[in-house]
C-alpha cells in the first residue's frame, strides 16, 4: 500500500509540476500567491508581505508537521504558488522530495536554514540531526523573518521599501513579546523552571529563557517512546518535585497522561498545567492563531502553572 501511495503521489507530482510554469494564479488578483507549511511561517509572510500577498498554509491547527504527508490537493496548491516558504531542517520530513522538485521551477525557501549553523541545536540522541523548532527562540526566528523579506523582495523588487518597513515593524513586535516573556519567566522560582512536555520541541525556548526542558519523545514525533522513557521522566518529576507537565495541541495526550499516572503510582501528584502550542498554532481568527498570540499563550500557561 505504501509503495502504491508513493507511486501515486510521485505521478501526481510529476503531472502537476509539468504545468508549474503557469503563474496565472498570481496575475489574476495581482497578489503574490505564497504557499507555506506551518502556521508560524504563514504568519511571517502575512505580516511582511501585507496587502501584496495571498497566503495559503498547508498545515493548520492541530497538525503535526513531522508526520504530515502531502495530499494531491497540497501538491496542486504548491504548484500554483508563486513562492513557497517552508521550515526545513527536516521538520517537514515526509515532504523533502516534493520541495526539492518544486525548487527547480519556482522560488522555494527553507527559511530556518538561513540561521547560522553554529546557532542551531543538535539532537542529543542523534548527533547528525538538528533541532528544527527554531521559532521558540525569537532571536533566531528573526533570521527566518529576514529570509522571507529577502525572498519577497527578490520576487517583487518594486515593493522593496514596503517589505522592509513591514519587517521592521514585525520584528519590533516580536521583541516586545520576547521582553514580556523574559519578565514572566523571571517570576518562576529557579528550582521550578523545568518544562516537561510530550515531545522535545522546546529546547530553543529553554535556551532563550534559562529553562530546563524535558520531552517524553525526541525531536520528532515520528520517534518511539517506551516504558523506560516514561519511567525516567516520572523519576525526574518525583526527584525534582515538579508539580506540572504540559500537553501539546498537535500531539495526543496519551503519552503525557502515562507520565502523570506513573507519578501518581509513586505518590507524587502532578497536574496537567495546560495545553501548549508547539508545532502548530491556534485556530484562525483567534489570538492563538497568530505567532505573537501563540507565544503569549504559551508563556502565560507555563508561568501560571510553575510559579
Amino acid at each position: 500500500m505504501k509503495k502504491f501511495l508513493a507511486l501515486f503521489l510521485g505521478a501526481a507530482l510529476a503531472l502537476v509540476i509539468s504545468g508549474c510554469g503557469n503563474t496565472d494564479a498570481g496575475s489574476e488578483n495581482e497578489k503574490i500567491v505564497v504557499t507555506t507549511t506551518i502556521g508560524q511561517i504563514a504568519d511571517i509572510v502575512k505580516n511582511v508581505g501585507g496587502e501584496h500577498v495571498e497566503v495559503d498554509g498547508l498545515m493548520g491547527p492541530g497538525i503535526d508537521p513531522h508526520l504530515y504527508q502531502a495530499s494531491q490537493g497540497d501538491i496542486n496548491k504548491l504548484s500554483k504558488a508563486d513562492i513557497i516558504f517552508y521550515n526545513g531542517l527536516h521538520l517537514e520530513g515526509k515532504m523533502g522530495d516534493i520541495f526539492a522538485k518544486m525548487k527547480k521551477d519556482k522560488p522555494t525557501y527553507p527559511i530556518a536554514e538561513a540561521i547560522p549553523e553554529d546557532k542551531l541545536l543538535i539532537d542529543p540522541a542523534d548527533k547528525s540531526a538538528i533541532d528544527p523548532h527554531v521559532w521558540f527562540n525569537i532571536d533566531l526566528w528573526k533570521y527566518a523573518v529576514e529570509e522571507v523579506r529577502d525572498g519577497l523582495i527578490e520576487y517583487d523588487p518594486e515593493n522593496k521599501d514596503e517589505y522592509m518597513k513591514n519587517t521592521e515593524a514585525y520584528i519590533k513586535e516580536l521583541e516586545e513579546v520576547q521582553a514580556e516573556a523574559q519578565q514572566k519567566i523571571n517570576e518562576i522560582p529557579e528550582e521550578s523552571r523545568v518544562l516537561v512536555t510530550a515531545h522535545d520541541a522546546f529546547q530553543y525556548f529553554g535556551q532563550a529563557y534559562g529553562m530546563e526542558v524535558k520531552g517524553l519523545q525526541g525531536l520528532s514525533t515520528d520517534s518511539e517512546y517506551g516504558l523506560r522513557d516514561v519511567q525516567d521522566l516520572v523519576n525526574v518529576l518525583v526527584d525534582r518535585n515538579i508539580k506540572a507537565v504540559f500537553i501539546e495541541s498537535s500531539i495526543s495526550e496519551r503519552s503525557i497522561n502515562a507520565v502523570v499516572e506513573g507519578a501518581k503510582e509513586k505518590g507524587h501528584d502532578v497536574k496537567i498545567g495546560g495545553e501548549l502550542f508547539s508545532d502548530a498554532m491556534g485556530e484562525k481568527g483567534t489570538k492563538e492563531g497568530t505567532y505573537t498570540g501563540m507565544y503569549r499563550h504559551n508563556i502565560e500557561t507555563i508561568t501560571t502553572s510553575l510559579k
